[in-house]
Order: C-alpha cells, then structure tokens, then sequence
C-alpha cells in the first residue's frame, strides 16, 4: 500500500520532467543496447546482452517508482499553511543549545530533499521531532549520533 506523499508543485514538475527523461531518452537507449548485443550472437554467453537486460529491469523499476510516486502525490500550497506550529513546507529556524549554533531548513517531501539547499526530509528524525511544535518550544531530538537539543526560533514560509 502506498502512502500519499505531500509535494510542491515545483517538485512534482522536476518528478514527471525526470520520468519523460527516463521513459522517452533511457529506455530508446537501452532497448537500442539490447537490439545490438542479440545481434551479436549467442545470448548464453553474451555479457553485454545480460549487462543491457539488467540496466533495462533497473530502469524500469526507476520508472514504475516514479510514476507511483506520481500518482500518489497530492500538491500543497504553502500560502495557505498556519506559520504558528511546524509542519511540512515550514522554513524554520532553530538553535542548537548545546553548542548555539543556529540552522535554517525548509521541511519537504522526501523525493524534494536536499540538505546542500537546506530542504530536508519530513521523515528526518529532527523534522519528524519538529513537527507540531511553536516558536519558542525546545525539544530534544533523538539522531544517530545522540541527543540535540534545539530551541525554535522562527516558523515560516
């Protein structure tokens, strides 16, 4: 069963530009790669033939994830999100009160995450950990290296 995925609608425009990629430029590519190793002769002992039909089922596996990501997404207007406690699209800013540093990100669907743009993951322990909470709340947020803790500093759009 697959669950719904919350997306901007500039995330589900990259999606489908990355499917048309796949299915209209990769998979002509692959099939082209196939039709020339069977030319060659004996599939038993073809290498490239067996290479080309591995890259064919991992593509198309690439393909059908992303056309069930598609299908099952559901696009969110920021503009109309309450900025008073964090949810998915929230640019948020928060403090580290252990060391005081402070780190802005933005919560995002997981097929729109990108640490180096500052977009991370709603299903992220420090956004899940973040989710529901105000400005001004601190929590403690349980990571793979350990406890942060982190104090809210601002919610917004």
């Amino acid at each position: 069963m697959t669950k719904t995925a919350y997306i901007t609608e500039e995330g589900l425009q990259k999606l489908k530009d990355d499917l048309e990629q796949l299915v209209g430029v990769e998979r002509p590519a692959i099939s082209k790669q196939i039709a020339e190793a069977r030319d060659k002769g004996d599939l038993s002992e073809n290498a490239e033939y067996e290479a080309a039909k591995e890259a064919q089922g991992m593509l198309e596996l690439k393909i059908s994830k992303l056309k069930d990501i598609i299908a099952n997404s559901r696009i969110i207007d920021g503009s109309k999100l309450d900025n008073k406690r964090i949810q998915i699209l929230n640019k948020i800013k928060i403090r580290n009160t252990k060391n005081n540093s402070t780190m802005e990100y933005t919560i995002v669907s997981d097929s729109e995450a990108d640490l180096k743009q500052g977009k991370i993951a709603v299903s992220t322990p420090i956004a899940r950990g973040l989710i529901g909470k105000k400005v001004g709340d601190k929590v403690e947020i349980r990571v793979p290296s350990g406890v942060i803790p982190f104090e809210i500093i601002e919610i917004s759009y």
